[in-house]
């Protein structure tokens, strides 16, 4: 009996998370991904010259598409409000961002930026700005020509500091459907970054985990990112050497613990911008991937 009553009850259980999950529209790859810059001069040559994007301006930001669906956005007024800090949001692709919006609302998500020209954002649980986005809506990105000197034509995934995973969770998994893609650490016994996968595409959103309770600028900058990927890492680096990128970071390759070949480098307010390469190289430390890699197609 007991069984039976058991079993009823995750059929149940499953059932309810089928139908919330077909209420909610689909979530399909990183937007975009928005950062202060205290130095516009530097930053446009970080962007534009050294990455390779040509720059859009709409709306007092700096805008560099990355490919028709995705971009990066650089703010140079106001200033930050938080001196160590300079990730402002991030930003998720989906296919109908007014049910999108009706849906958090009535799970009691309510939007801090209603939806206006295809976009609205809301806070998650730790206060981080999440935007979202209509597959499409930005027509300045949409038609913008492809950069012919871009070291990277896709983002594959955005990271940031959080410090409550189950917190997290309970919004990005269990009411967005993100799914678990890979966890690991900096030792085989800690987990250190906690990857959730988006429900209806490959990119992903990485969990900083373990940071300092006040982290300087050069450790936010690390956490709070941005990864650029690429197929093979050897035409990342020549490209970037074609763009007279400076410094040893510019060919300075590894393989990190999810065992994909990664190359760092840091605009002028020391955020990290991660090249990597879409499909592992060797078996990844601490976990198996557990969804599809990405590839050079934009998530639609």
């Amino acid at each position: 009996m007991r069984r039976a009553l058991l079993f009823a009850l995750l059929i149940t259980t499953a059932a309810a998370q089928g139908a919330q999950n077909a209420d909610r529209p689909a979530i399909t790859g990183v937007a975009f991904a928005r950062f202060y810059t205290t130095k516009p001069a530097e930053a446009q040559k970080f962007y534009g010259d050294t990455l390779g994007y040509k720059r859009i301006e709409a709306n007092g930001m700096w805008l560099y598409p990355v490919n028709h669906l995705q971009w990066i956005e650089i703010l140079t007024s106001p200033p930050p409000p938080d001196p160590n800090v300079r990730m402002a949001a991030v930003a998720f692709t989906t296919r109908n961002a007014a049910a999108l919006e009706r849906y958090l609302a009535a799970h009691g998500v309510k939007a801090e930026e209603p939806l206006k020209k295809g976009e609205f954002g809301v806070r998650d649980p730790e206060g981080n700005l999440v935007i979202f986005v209509q597959s499409g809506s930005n027509k300045l990105v949409a038609h913008a020509p492809p950069s012919p000197d871009a070291a990277s034509r896709r983002i594959i995934h955005v990271g940031f500091i959080v410090r409550d995973a189950a917190k997290e969770d309970a919004f990005w998994r269990e009411l967005l459907g993100f799914r678990p893609y890979w966890h690991g650490g900096k030792t085989a016994d800690r987990t250190d970054w906690q990857s959730v996968q988006v429900p209806d595409g490959t990119d992903w959103l990485e969990y900083m985990l373990n940071a300092s309770p006040s982290p300087t600028l050069q450790q936010a900058g690390v956490d709070d990112h941005f990864s650029l990927g690429v197929a093979k890492m050897a035409d990342a680096v020549a490209q970037l050497e074609k763009n007279k990128c400076e410094g040893p970071n510019c060919t300075k390759t590894q393989i990190g613990r999810d065992g994909k070949v990664q190359l760092n480098l840091y605009d002028p307010d020391r955020t990290r911008v991660e090249f990597m390469e879409f499909v592992p190289v060797q078996e990844p430390c601490c976990s198996p991937i557990t969804g599809s890699s990405p590839g050079p197609e934009e998530n639609k």
